[in-house]
């Protein structure tokens, strides 16, 4: 600190005692004020940071998914972690969106698929993991918090509390009801319902939650720091674009590298069930989808630029940790299926995460293995909660976006995770009989109620596998060598050394029993 006084001071340390006797009282006064500036200057460098998670729905990472989002890999990428083996620990929305949440796997929240009878949104969830979710923890940390868009599939349903239940934690409260839509949908706005129809300015859902988190941090306190979560409902179907992008990436097609149109040869049975080579009508079908679920994204990524722009403005950026991230991946094409997710390959569990924020160096990217169980625990890090006292399956992964701040580990092993979904009757596709769900008209099937299995993957640089394990009469196990194999074509279930599928095996049977601290220790 420059001195105020240069001369006096100088003066006084010259003068000898009676000097010193003389400004005696300046001196205390001086003393005193430059302690309590410390005080302030401390307190403000312990400051607690702000968090906003922008989470996208169905957004996949492995066929281009973040090609429409240049705004958003400069403004966060760039200015901060790229996190290029990031995974779901289970490939469907509610699900998935629920161990973000609770920082579980779905074998301990017990939310299974989309279902209600899969535990989506139900009561035993809203007694349950609900009211032990991050947020609560964050609001108990004194920051204001804020939530708009997708929730679960679920939520809002009249038999499970109506559009009037607002789950702990949340101060601002503008929920979808139901799943994904861009228009003419109805919102939870703190308990009330408000319906909404198909304006653009007024109603377009993407940009509605941008434009009330805007609002939000205006009526904030700046007092206390703030959590945003931000879930809007691109890229899912219906994929509505606005206006001004429905005619943008007219000449793109899906991507026919890879697995694309590939026969699911030595694959679980709902993998060899595709017509192959796929009919025309389905080709053109996921093409036309893989254009509009990016058109729909360049509003998200407009969406990024005015988030950042205001934090900036608010001189809030620099302490704001921004995530962004999709709760799972997605397929066009891939052993044939036309379009879905659910499945246990790369294009379905991998997804994408960029965060900037303190202690962030710019233009990194990360290897090691992080998974969407990480978020919660990362959050609450951030927030200063002992994480010894929290129920979480995850870790946080604040080391290794900034050593600095903690000391911190990469797992060896995680797990993998889906209970199927299917219909007991199927008018559409009879030859295939009960219990199928997702059916094209060429009766292609994307889900069943056998489709549940249960995956130990490994990702440590010595070795990148995958074991699968099926709950179904076959007891069909898949594993691949992501090494040689990146695109999973080759089960080599019968070529593996039999002492390695007994311990992944076993790993696979800790981990689906796995709780807390096991759940990160298994060797």
């Amino acid at each position: 600190m420059a001195d105020p006084d240069p001369k006096g001071m100088r003066g006084g340390r010259s003068g000898g005692t009676s000097g010193h006797l003389r400004r005696g009282r300046p001196a205390a006064l001086a003393l005193l004020t430059a302690l309590l500036t410390c005080c302030v200057r401390c307190a403000e460098s312990v400051k607690q940071s702000n968090i906003v998670l922008v989470l996208v729905d169905d957004q996949d990472v492995e066929l281009g998914g973040m090609t429409p989002m240049k705004k958003t890999k400069e403004l966060i990428g760039e200015a901060g972690a790229t996190f290029v083996n990031t995974f779901t620990v289970t490939p469907l929305c509610c699900p998935s969106r629920s161990s973000i949440l609770t920082g579980q796997y779905p074998h301990n929240h017990e939310v299974r698929n989309n279902s209600l009878s899969g535990n989506c949104s139900s009561v035993k969830w809203q007694q349950g993991p609900e009211a032990e979710a991050f947020p609560v923890y964050l609001s108990k940390q004194k920051y204001q918090t804020f939530f708009a868009g997708k929730y679960l599939n679920q939520y809002g349903r009249k038999d499970t509390g109506d559009v009037g239940h607002v789950p702990p934690g949340w101060d601002q409260w503008n929920a979808l009801v139901g799943n994904s839509q861009y228009y003419n949908y109805t919102l939870s706005v703190n308990g009330k319902a408000e319906v909404h129809g198909d304006s653009y300015e007024k109603d377009y859902l993407t940009d509605l939650i941008l434009n009330r988190s805007l609002r939000f941090l205006d009526d904030r306190s700046p007092q206390h720091p703030f959590f945003i979560m931000l879930a809007p409902p691109a890229p899912h179907s219906p994929w509505t674009a606005a206006p001004q992008y429905q005619k943008e990436f007219n000449n793109v097609q899906a991507p026919r590298d890879g697995s694309f149109d590939k026969p699911g040869k030595d694959k679980h049975w709902l993998l060899r069930q595709p017509v192959n080579p796929m009919l025309n009508s389905s080709v053109t079908y996921l093409d036309n989808a893989y254009r509009k679920r990016w058109q729909t994204l360049l509003s998200v990524d407009d969406m990024l630029e005015k988030l950042v722009k205001k934090l900036d403005s608010m001189n809030e950026l620099n302490n704001t940790y921004i995530f962004y991230t999709s709760d799972n991946g997605y397929h066009t094409g891939q052993f044939s299926l036309p379009i879905d997710k659910r499945q246990l390959y790369e294009f379905d569990i991998r997804i994408p995460l960029l965060v900037r924020g303190p202690g962030i160096k710019p233009n990194q990217t990360i290897k090691a293995p992080v998974l969407n169980i990480d978020l919660a625990s990362t959050f609450l890090d951030i927030s200063g909660v002992n994480l010894s006292t929290v129920n979480v399956d995850g870790q946080s992964f604040l080391a290794q976006m900034a050593p600095s701040l903690r000391n911190g580990t990469a797992r060896p092993f995680f797990l993998v995770e889906y209970t199927g979904e299917g219909n007991l009757t199927n008018p559409t596709c009879p030859k295939l009989g009960p219990g199928v769900f997702q059916c094209f008209p060429d009766c292609v099937c994307e889900d069943a109620f056998n489709n549940t299995y249960a995956c130990v993957r490994t990702l440590d640089g010595k070795q990148n596998l995958q074991y699968c394990e099926f709950a179904d009469s076959e007891s069909f196990v898949e594993v691949y060598n992501l090494t040689s194999d990146p695109h999973q074509l080759e089960n080599i279930v019968k070529k593996v050394d039999p002492t390695i599928l007994q311990a992944m095996n076993q790993r696979l049977i800790k981990l689906q029993s796995c709780v807390g601290d096991s759940c990160r220790d298994i060797k």
